[in-house]
């Protein structure tokens, strides 16, 4: 008799997945800042917001080892994808692709080194900065104030996150000082407006889920 292997919760199911794309968008979307009113901001923000909400579900759903778990096998897809970048820049274009495309792929697609380095460290210290915060204030406050704990780490691990990989990418290349503070204000803000609402979204979401058909 095969011993019956152990099932994963479709909640962590449905979000590993889920966590893995943006993982993987975040860095494409990225290359295009966009103005939010008086603010200028890299869209990369919004798939690293949507890495924060899930994250931190799957810390209140499932605790915060597994959430770390998560965390670090997110350098999986992130690592692989920048190798395939790599590997497609190198390889040659097509003959009959328009040239303005691949010109327009490869300045999207390319970067440093640095710039890579700077967002798999800041990838790893933010993303775990914000599951240890998340549920060291859990444990302060129980299962309460859900939008207050998801806000307050996920501020501080914006805050860290922009001081990571705006330093390890362009310290030494031009003065870094008005992008630190405008990357910061600006992820601050959208921390506090996005990240109450969707922590209680994709919490409930996660609870259905676990819940199946048959009791939802």
């Amino acid at each position: 008799m095969h011993a019956e292997s152990p099932s994963i919760p479709p909640s962590l199911f449905a979000f590993s997945i889920f966590y893995g794309g943006m993982v993987c968008i975040a860095g494409v979307l990225g290359n295009k800042q966009v103005a939010l009113g008086p603010l200028a901001v890299e869209a990369g923000i919004f798939a690293f917001l949507l890495l924060v909400v899930v994250s931190s579900a799957v810390a209140e759903l499932h605790g915060s080892t597994v959430a770390n778990r998560l965390v670090r096998i997110g350098f999986v897809p992130l690592i692989v994808s920048i190798l395939l970048s790599v590997v497609v820049l190198a390889v040659p274009a097509a003959p009959d692709m328009d040239p303005a495309r691949a010109d327009a792929f490869a300045l999207m697609m390319s970067g440093t080194p640095r710039i890579w380095a700077g967002g798999i460290v800041a990838y790893g210290i933010s993303q775990t900065l914000n599951v240890t915060i998340f549920s060291a204030l859990k444990g302060r406050e129980g299962g309460r104030l859900l939008w207050l704990r998801a806000g307050v780490a996920s501020v501080l691990s914006q805050i860290v996150d922009t001081l990571l990989f705006v330093s390890i990418a362009f310290y030494g290349v031009f003065p870094i000082g008005q992008l630190l503070l405008g990357q910061m204000l600006a992820k601050v803000v959208l921390s506090a407006l996005l990240v109450p609402p969707l922590i209680y979204l994709f919490v409930a979401l996660g609870r259905r889920l676990d819940r199946g058909p048959d009791r939802a």
